[in-house]
């Protein structure tokens, strides 16, 4: 008599600033009988250290989060812990992707997506496959690759959170006058009268 052994339920960590879509997710995807919630966070940090401690199978993370937003929250937790991330965005701006398949996320979906296709992408990719929304897909070919420099992107990154060229220089352990040269060149390639338009634009197009 063959009694065939019921597999674990996949093991999630769910991480979303926004409390209602977090509560929504954990009630909906807990409903399915192969999926346990394991953790869940409203910010990077916290969602990598939840990572750390109950190594979850998948963690499904919001782009856009505080203190850490997906994509850091997804490096750090792909550097010491063995899992694949699916990333869930509101605003699917176009080199998101490109950054997230260089953080080797397994998963990118829109917050579109309704709880039982979700369900469907997680088995998937806790099976080992990989998942891209076709129009965030179709969005990422159609744009325009980066012209700046890791270091340029660095500078723009922080300046979108202070206007001064010491704290940039600071946080990046550079002299402000090489800081300023990075914004300026920034500005060129980018074709922009203020480092503030440089910022915003790189930031429109998923690039920081």
């Amino acid at each position: 008599m063959n009694h065939s052994a019921t597999p674990p339920p996949i093991r999630l960590l769910i991480a979303d600033d926004e409390h209602l879509i977090r509560g929504a997710l954990e009630a909906l995807l807990g409903l399915e009988p192969d999926i346990e919630i394991v953790a869940s966070a409203d910010n990077g940090v916290t969602a990598a250290q939840l990572a750390v401690e109950t190594k979850p199978d998948i963690c499904l993370l919001d782009l856009e989060m505080p203190q850490a937003d997906g994509l850091q929250a997804a490096a750090q937790i792909l550097a010491t812990v063995s899992t694949r991330v699916i990333i869930v965005t509101r605003h699917a701006r176009p080199g998101v992707l490109r950054r997230a398949l260089a953080t080797r996320v397994s998963g990118f979906v829109p917050k579109s997506t309704p709880a039982e296709d979700l369900a469907h992408v997680i088995r998937d990719v806790a099976a080992g496959k990989r998942y891209i929304d076709p129009e965030i897909a179709a969005t990422a070919l159609a744009a325009e690759r980066c012209p700046l420099t890791d270091r340029e992107l660095d500078a723009l990154r922080i300046s979108r959170s202070t206007t001064s060229v010491a704290q940039i220089a600071a946080q990046l352990h550079l002299a402000p006058g090489t800081v300023r040269n990075y914004l300026s060149s920034a500005m060129m390639k980018l074709n922009v009268p203020s480092r503030h338009d440089a910022a915003e634009k790189a930031w429109q197009e998923g690039w920081i």
